[in-house]
């Protein structure tokens, strides 16, 4: 008799919202080894949450969220310098990046007055007079448009290598955006293609990066 009211309490308190038997009403010999309570005010995590991806996913958005975000705006470029430092070499080429870049100065509201063209020689001329013009502080970002293309001799390597280290270099010296602009191209075609081509034009992808850089510097990164 014991034993059938004990079976009635229990099943009692297992259809309550809450889980918790009086054991001490109970036979001692009839009670588990183990007390687990149920609360209907636990929340589990959604099945969602229950894949580690998901879960990281979910994190990485709040970081994210709460993170500050720098960039620089294309529609933000009134008032800003730019230089361009353009080698004759290959002129039929750096030619057409030049009118690219200059096109795309003025589409984006970037005043004639405030692009100054330099010329030079070649590549290989084109990274020392950039950073005399980052360090003369007249400018927000210095274009540095060239074409290398590639002949029967090393002396293509040579100066398609010593540009792009020379254009870095001197960003890094000057502080200020050097965007490298030279095209080097196995042939003409090649290089034309790049130039106002079926590839586009490099000249104007030059002056778009060096819009957003000028802009990223002068509004967030004085």
């Amino acid at each position: 008799m014991a034993s059938f009211a004990a079976a009635l309490e229990l099943h009692r308190h297992i259809l309550s919202p809450v889980y918790s038997p009086d054991f001490s009403r109970m036979n001692p010999k009839s009670a588990p080894r183990t007390l687990i309570s149920f609360s209907s005010s636990v929340r589990f995590p959604s099945t969602h949450l229950s894949n580690g991806r998901t879960s990281e996913r979910l994190e990485s958005l709040v970081a994210s969220a709460s993170n500050k975000r720098l960039i620089g705006s294309l529609m933000n470029a009134k008032g800003l310098r730019f230089a361009v430092v353009v080698a004759r070499f290959n002129e039929v080429v750096t030619k057409l990046l030049l009118e690219g870049a200059l096109e795309t100065f003025r589409r984006y509201s970037v005043k004639d007055d405030d692009v100054t063209v330099v010329e030079v020689p070649g590549s290989f001329e084109i990274p020392v007079v950039a950073q005399k013009l980052g360090k003369s502080g007249d400018f927000d970002a210095i274009l540095c448009i060239g074409a290398v293309i590639r002949g029967d001799t090393t002396h293509y390597d040579a100066v398609a290598n010593s540009a792009a280290s020379g254009v870095l270099s001197a960003g890094l010296s000057s502080g200020v955006p050097c965007i490298f602009g030279v095209l080097t191209c196995d042939d003409m075609d090649q290089a034309l293609n790049r130039a106002g081509g079926k590839s586009g034009n490099k000249g104007a992808e030059t002056a778009l990066t060096a819009i957003e850089m000028a802009s990223l510097f002068q509004h967030h990164l004085k």
